[in-house]
Parts: structure tokens; C-alpha cells; sequence
């Protein structure tokens, strides 16, 4: 091959390979001109479909509608989407030692309501603490236990303030409830005519 012939070649060579990178950039371009397109689309039938649900009153009466966010107030819980999960899966016996007992102190005076004397209450806490200590011996790995051991002495004296408590309230309710059922019944004929005669007699006077 002469060396004309070989300039010519490389030339059409360089012609061929640019011809080519202008079409694959004009492939490209096409392919992402059309995926944004189907986005578009895809937004706007999603779109579509809200406003029909809602027309049809899909979302209407939904559970928390005009309501606060339950724990918006509360303080920040880094476990707080783990014990959502585990309230409403019911989720049991599948946790580390670590979440699980850090499960269990957020529920611990809802559990310690439930004993009915001061030994049960001590004893639930002394085998709570005793898990704790077992927790923190054994590095078998995954979170850290850094749940507090619990005094049981103090939480004796909260359960009798809140035992105190609940009893009072249940009271002031019984009390309340008796109160609305004498001012719904009516009183006995003899009763109302004494309640009739006391002011005439009071006149005659």
C-alpha cells in the first residue's frame, strides 16, 4: 500500500469512527430525551391516580386524620421506629439482649402496675436488674447494653404513688357515677310532697 493510499485509508478510518460517536451521541441523547419523557408521563398518571382516589374519598377518615402526631413532644428515642416495630408486630423473643431489655425498661412501670404487692414489684425488678448484669458480661457482639439497673426501693415507692393514685381517681369516677344516677332518678312521691310542704309551712309561720 503506497503512502497516498494509506492517508486516504486513515482519513475514511477517522471519517467512519466520528460518524460513528455522532450517532451514538445522538443515541444518547434520544434515550435520555425519552426516559424523561416516561417520567414525566409516570409523574403525571401517579398524579392522576391521587386525584382519583381522593375524589373517591379513599383518604378520607384515615386513622390520625386531625390529629397531632402521637411523640411529637416527647424526647428524642434513637430506638424509637424499633419499639413501633416491635409494638406492632408484636414482636417477641427474637431481639438481642441489648434492644430487648431496653424494650422492656420503657415498658417497666406498665409492667410493674400489674403486680399487686410490693414483693411482686421488687421481685420483677430484681430479676430485671439480674439480666442486666448477665447482658453486660457476655460480648457476644451487636448493640451495647446501656440500660440503667433500677433501684428497687424507689421503684416500690412510685408504684404505691401511682397505686395511690389510680385508686383516687377510680373513687372520684364511682363517686361521680353515683351522683348522676340520684340526680336521674326521680324522687319518691312522699319526698317531693315534703319538699312541697316545707316552704308552705314556712309561710303559715
Amino acid at each position: 500500500m503506497s503512502a497516498r493510499d494509506r492517508k486516504r485509508h486513515e482519513y475514511r478510518s477517522r471519517l467512519e469512527a466520528e460518524a460513528a460517536a455522532s450517532e451514538d451521541h445522538e443515541d444518547d441523547r434520544d434515550e435520555a430525551e425519552a426516559r424523561e419523557k416516561r417520567l414525566a408521563n409516570q409523574a403525571q398518571w401517579v398524579e392522576l391516580q391521587v386525584q382519583q382516589a381522593m375524589r373517591r374519598g379513599e383518604f378520607d377518615n384515615l386513622p390520625g386524620t386531625g390529629k397531632p402526631i402521637p411523640g411529637l413532644d416527647a424526647p428524642h428515642d434513637p430506638d424509637w421506629w424499633l419499639k413501633r416495630l416491635i409494638e406492632r408486630e408484636r414482636i417477641t423473643g427474637v431481639l438481642p439482649p441489648a434492644l430487648a431489655l431496653r424494650t422492656e425498661d420503657a415498658r417497666m412501670h406498665e409492667t410493674l402496675d400489674h403486680e399487686t404487692t410490693p414483693e411482686g414489684v421488687r421481685r420483677v425488678i430484681e430479676d430485671f436488674n439480674a439480666r442486666i448484669v448477665d447482658a453486660r458480661r457476655q460480648l457476644q457482639g451487636g448493640p451495647p447494653v446501656i440500660t440503667p439497673l433500677r433501684d428497687a426501693d424507689a421503684e416500690i415507692a412510685a408504684w404505691v404513688e401511682r397505686r395511690a393514685a389510680r385508686v383516687a381517681q377510680q373513687k372520684a369516677v364511682l363517686e361521680q357515677i353515683r351522683r348522676d344516677e340520684a340526680a336521674a332518678t326521680p324522687l319518691p312521691w312522699w319526698r317531693r310532697l315534703l319538699a312541697w310542704l316545707r316552704p308552705q309551712r314556712r309561710r303559715l309561720i
